[in-house]
């Protein structure tokens, strides 16, 4: 006896209900990484392009985010051997972003102790206007996506590099105001230095997560232990073995698991009650279980 459940098909993906605002973020970012470069160009400040550098990797990242996201939303078809749809594309897309921030951050820093042996004069006043432009376009995009942060990896990841941009242009303006009021030429690799430093750690973070999920490492708030004691001690169970838990991509975790029942146990009252169980207490929707009744040499199999 077959029992299916398609709950996850009715489901909204988060990154689908935020891909508009995905979009705008993408617009803006754009838009201020060409004129930023340019600014860089005409004040001839390291500094001032190393955030423009790092506003690429932003609107890369945002870009890589929209394309992945689209991809995946198109949930009901499955072609050919991918069975599971293009999910994984939001996972590789955040690694390739993470990716792309390590190479931005060693050249700035390569460029930035050049720079001690070779200074320049910096022209202040654009980096100003720039400094602030910037630092409110990346506000507005911070509040954008970061209702969509807490449910989707690529949303969060394009929402810290937003933040993290902001402190770039926080950064920007700090370094025109000290260079401008003492004329020091080194202060603008020094803060080059500092911004490249800064998108170090993001990067490893947003690279750690993705391979959590492309290792099929179990999801950071399952407890697997008590996953298999909760599921063992239910009633008419007697034992729970090939248990597994793993990220197919953000939003959708996934687990598997066989459940060994008395000969008298009602099997459709031990599935609800797995069922309920980790969707309630682990927050795990999607799940195939397979029964195997203690009498039985063979087993049936339920996907839900």
């Amino acid at each position: 006896m077959g029992h299916d459940h398609h709950g996850h098909g009715r489901e909204l993906r988060a990154g689908a209900r935020y891909r508009g605002r995905l979009l705008v973020a993408f617009v803006l970012a754009a838009t201020f990484m060409v004129v930023e470069f340019a600014t860089a160009l005409i004040t001839q400040s390291l500094t001032l392009l190393s955030d423009a550098g790092h506003m690429l990797t932003d609107t890369v990242g945002v870009g890589l985010a929209l394309a992945a996201i689209g991809a995946a939303s198109n949930r009901g078809a499955v072609r050919g051997r991918r069975t599971f749809g293009l999910y994984r594309l939001e996972v590789l897309a955040a690694l390739a972003n993470a990716v792309l921030l390590f190479g931005v951050a060693g050249y700035v820093i390569w460029h930035a102790v050049r720079r001690f042996g070779d200074p320049v004069e910096i022209r202040t006043t654009p980096m100003l206007v720039i400094a602030v432009v910037g630092l409110t376009l990346n506000v507005i995009s911070y509040l954008l996506l970061r209702p969509g942060a807490r449910d989707n990896l690529n949303v969060r990841g394009a929402a810290t590099e937003v933040l993290a941009d902001a402190v770039g242009s926080a950064a920007v303006l700090v370094a025109a105001v000290l260079i401008r009021a003492t004329g020091e030429t080194w202060v603008d690799p020094l803060f080059a230095i500092a911004l490249g430093i800064w998108i170090l750690p993001r990067a490893g973070r947003l690279a750690g997560q993705a391979l959590r999920v492309l290792v099929q490492a179990a999801p950071p708030h399952v407890d697997l232990p008590k996953l298999q004691t909760d599921l063992a001690t239910l009633p008419g169970v007697i034992d729970v073995h090939d248990l597994h838990v793993w990220t197919l991509t953000s939003d959708m975790e996934v687990a598997t698991a066989h459940l060994k029942v008395a000969t008298a146990a009602d099997t459709h009252r031990v599935l609800d009650a797995a069922r309920q169980l980790l969707r309630e207490q682990h927050r795990l929707e999607h799940a195939t279980l397979q029964v195997e009744p203690a009498d039985h040499v063979g087993c049936e199999e339920v996907g839900w």
